[in-house]
């Protein structure tokens, strides 16, 4: 008898395994929408993932997706289970937290976005300095734009963000974190550079490189621009371009200027690469947010974002 519990208790135990498991593979592919990329990013066949959602939907009895061709959908029952497999699954993150604290220990995965002129030149430091604190707390940064970041945040794919721009939605909370400002530079081979400061109306005629739409930084230069009665439209607009780096190389072997980060500029300033262009009455500052959802956040995020705190005057 003592025998046939014990053995009862250990098949209950794996099935409660194999039920968490199973509830990991149905997130992946709900979030990717993709049964390919779900079985690579769980490192396990294609095959195995479609037998676990099967087992899931015999489990419920219940349809999870619903499949046309290679396009899959997830019906009205799989967006409650993936609503309450997050819940699940953040009740996990903040148990290992608490217990890990009760230990003074600070374990866990914080998944963690940044658009991308945060990611490449503000907080590095950062991390380096939460990694040295709390060296058992994992970071999965991705990055991306503004847009895009927000949208990994509302879709839960990431805790906590730090983003620019003016955009606000009303399912996220805003945090003022760090101040930058916005210049407009050039090549300091480009002729311009040897007149004093524009006019913003000068603006028009200059051969400009801006980010792509869904940038932060695109964002807050429309917005700065509109006092100055100065539309997108207006301006000439030579490349739109992907990224900070793809911008500054692309200086390097032009005579155009474009509008960036001073934390972006810093090391071409200071090496008399680049040269800043002053416009008058335009100045354009803007804070970087931590975001998150409303709410309270889980452990993790509360203890990355107190640190973020602490720490933003040193960058």
């Amino acid at each position: 008898m003592i025998a046939e519990l014990k053995l009862n208790k250990r098949r209950s135990e794996y099935l409660h395994i194999m039920f968490d498991f199973r509830l990991q593979v149905f997130y992946t592919v709900a979030k990717r929408l993709n049964f390919t990329k779900a079985a690579n990013a769980l490192f396990i066949t294609q095959p195995a993932v479609t037998k676990h959602i099967q087992e899931l939907e015999n489990h419920f009895k219940l349809k999870l997706f619903e499949r046309s061709g290679n396009q899959i959908q997830l019906t009205p029952a799989g967006e409650i289970l993936l609503q309450h497999t997050e819940q699940l699954f953040a009740l996990y993150r903040n148990m290992e937290y608490d217990m890990s604290d009760l230990a003074n220990r600070h374990q866990g995965i914080l998944r963690m976005g940044a658009s991308t002129t945060v990611a490449q030149y503000v907080i590095p430091p950062l991390l380096a300095g939460f990694h040295k604190k709390y060296p058992d707390i994992e970071i999965a940064l991705t990055n991306g734009n503004t847009e895009q970041i927000e949208l990994s945040l509302m879709s839960k794919e990431i805790d906590v963000g730090i983003i620019e721009g003016h955009t606000k939605n009303k399912r996220i909370k805003y945090t003022e974190f760090l101040q930058d400002e916005i210049v407009l530079v050039t090549h300091v081979r480009n002729p311009i550079v040897k007149k004093e400061s524009l006019k913003s109306e000068e603006l028009k005629q200059i051969p400009l490189l801006f980010r792509e739409p869904g940038s932060g930084t695109l964002e807050v230069i429309i917005h700065a621009l509109q006092p100055h009665h100065i539309k997108l439209s207006q301006l000439k607009i030579e490349m739109q371009l992907g990224s900070t780096e793809s911008i500054k190389s692309y200086l390097m072997h032009s005579n155009c200027c474009s509008f960036l980060s001073i934390h972006a500029i810093q090391r071409e300033i200071q090496n008399n690469i680049f040269k800043i262009v002053y416009i008058k009455g335009l100045q354009i500052k803007r804070p970087f947010y931590l975001i998150h959802l409303h709410g309270q956040p889980d452990a993790s995020t509360a203890l990355f974002m107190r640190f973020a705190a602490k720490s933003n005057t040193a960058l």
